[in-house]
């Protein structure tokens, strides 16, 4: 296996193979002599699926020249869809370092676990790579702030995965709003309910012999490996995952932060618990979140395992001003008067329901178009990583809130919190030092 100490020393070592030389010689490697990106697909079990649907449906500016997972029974059968979709078969690595150390690699797409995606961003970056990373950006508000540094001192494109920035409807009621359609918006809220089933109790098991379990825990502190863990049940470990604050909440809330125009809030209040099952789920199934900006407010309701829908919806968002409200999700949106009689409406698409782990939808191929774009062309990106990290560092601060359970009073320029010694702990964590991302 190629240790990180290993890999950044070949980076070193070649570095006028990759696209960390000089301007020119980088816009050339980009563009290629067909004039599309190339792109290594890593994490592959289900949202990865929605990356090659949008490469392909960009395949005119795009290619899938590698695809990486730490399970080889996971990665052949995604080479096969792969080579089905696409007419040609990607290069299969099980260590995406390879694919990030190859000369013809110009932009990597991130679905793995998250505790990855950090890490392996600021890897990519080192590398000269551009990187699309799904949400959340980060485990912990400490790597988001370190991928935003990166971003800026490697000077290669991150854009984040919250595909509805890229949503014509979504982009179109929220100029709307800011341009006066409800008034002045003062409050947001947003929702998301599921009926997830319950893990179970796993127990310690041996590793199956398909997965490098070394390497699929990466930067995490070395655990055994149990039965209930792999392949999706890691968002509910709060070692690797972030609960479904930030597994789905990420979209909803950035929604509403955008529209209401804010960024890091004064506070956070968050409660909620582990109430439909008893098992090893180490977040809560249901919580609901304040964030209070002083002169605005937006909140967060998620249910993990309860499918009562808000409006008739399993997700989405409602913003509230002086002259009215608007509903939006990501199959329309809803306009409505002070009195909350409905005046208008749009419908895009049917929304995909919350069951959808995949999530393949022509939002995911406008989101990746304008990335491919913000390459190509210098296009600006709809959900540039210090844009996204905001998002992703307010619910971050949720779990804080909840896991310490109190208040957290924060600097609004930075999220940090104030007059709090044992929740700051809770802003980064501890690493595998051989995995450890900096910049």
């Amino acid at each position: 296996m190629v240790t990180r100490r290993e890999f950044l020393d070949t980076l070193a070592a070649g570095a006028a193979g990759l696209a960390i030389g000089s301007t020119a010689k980088s816009y050339a490697q980009i563009m290629g002599s067909n004039d599309r990106l190339n792109f290594a697909i890593a994490g592959l079990n289900s949202r990865g699926y929605a990356h090659l649907s949008s490469l392909k449906a960009n395949a005119d500016r795009a290619r899938v020249a590698y695809v990486c997972d730490v399970e080889s029974t996971i990665l052949a059968k995604f080479c096969a869809e792969a080579e089905r979709e696409l007419g040609y078969a990607p290069k299969a690595k099980m260590d995406f370092r390879e694919a990030l150390a190859a000369k013809d690699v110009d932009a990597i797409s991130i679905a793995t676990p998250d505790h990855w995606h950090t890490p392996m961003a600021i890897l990519a970056l080192q590398a000269g790579k551009h990187v699309y990373v799904e949400k959340p950006c980060s485990h912990n508000p400490a790597e988001g702030a370190l991928l935003v540094e990166a971003q800026k001192k490697y000077g290669k494109l991150v854009q984040m995965g919250t595909q509805q920035r890229s949503s014509p409807h979504t982009i179109e009621i929220v100029d709307k709003i800011h341009n006066g359609l409800i008034g002045r918006a003062y409050y947001a809220k947003a929702w998301y309910s599921n009926t997830r089933k319950s893990i179970g109790f796993g127990k310690e098991a041996p590793v199956p012999s398909n997965l490098d379990w070394d390497l699929w825990q990466g930067p995490a502190p070395r655990r055994a490996y149990t039965s209930n863990i792999q392949p999706y049940n890691w968002h509910w470990f709060r070692i690797y995952g972030t609960g479904e604050t930030l597994n789905n909440g990420t979209h909803e809330v950035d929604v509403c932060r955008w529209a209401l125009d804010v960024e890091y809030p004064r506070s956070v209040t968050a409660s909620g618990g582990r109430y439909h099952f008893k098992d090893d789920w180490q977040f809560y199934d249901t919580l609901v979140t304040s964030f209070d900006y002083g002169d605005k407010l937006l909140s967060w309701e998620g249910k993990c395992c309860q499918g009562m829908k808000f409006y008739g919806r399993d997700r989405g968002a409602t913003i509230m001003g002086t002259t009215g409200s608007v509903l939006v999700d990501r199959g329309g949106y809803e306009i409505y008067d002070l009195k909350g009689d409905k005046t208008s409406e749009f419908k895009a698409a049917k929304a995909a329901p919350s069951t959808d782990l995949m999530g393949r939808d022509s939002m995911t191929d406008a989101h990746f178009a304008n990335f491919i774009d913000g390459v190509r062309t210098g296009a600006k990106l709809n959900a540039p990583i210090e844009v996204g990290n905001v998002s992703v560092t307010i619910l971050e601060l949720s779990n804080i809130a909840w896991e310490v359970n109190r208040e957290l009073h924060l600097d609004t320029a930075d999220g940090k919190i104030l007059d709090d010694e044992q929740a700051m702990k809770k802003w980064g964590r501890a690493y595998e030092s051989a995995f450890a991302p900096h910049v």
